[in-house]
């Protein structure tokens, strides 16, 4: 669970299920390659959800983020913005969409955007 009020710092681990390898190389394999697209990934996604990272561990089979939630940049954010960040990496529903492509929307529709 997350507690702002508690605090804005996370130690956030993400592990392969069955022991599969996420990076590296050995006998048969080699997915060094994706250290890079695993940085680039959490990167973007610390710009898009105003996150900074503290410092990450990207290992074979797991890796380790150490982020803060920096919560005066978030809620600072205006609907508007909220919603072109949060679809630069989903499509979003169809009320979504239609508000964002300036589509008018009744108040119930409104209340569901938001």
């Amino acid at each position: 669970m997350i507690s702002l009020d508690d605090t804005p710092w996370y130690h956030c681990v993400s592990r392969c299920v069955r022991r599969a390898f996420l990076c590296g190389s050995g006998e048969g394999y080699d997915f060094e390659h994706r250290r890079g697209w695993i940085v680039q990934r959490i990167k973007q996604l610390a710009a898009i959800f105003t996150i900074d990272i503290a410092a990450y561990a990207i290992m074979s089979n797991h890796y380790h983020v150490v982020l803060r939630v920096n919560r005066d940049a978030a809620e600072s954010l205006t609907r508007e913005e909220v919603i072109e960040r949060w679809r630069q990496l989903f499509k979003g529903p169809v009320l979504v969409q239609r508000y964002q492509a300036g589509g008018s929307l009744t108040k119930p529709e409104l209340e569901i955007v938001d």
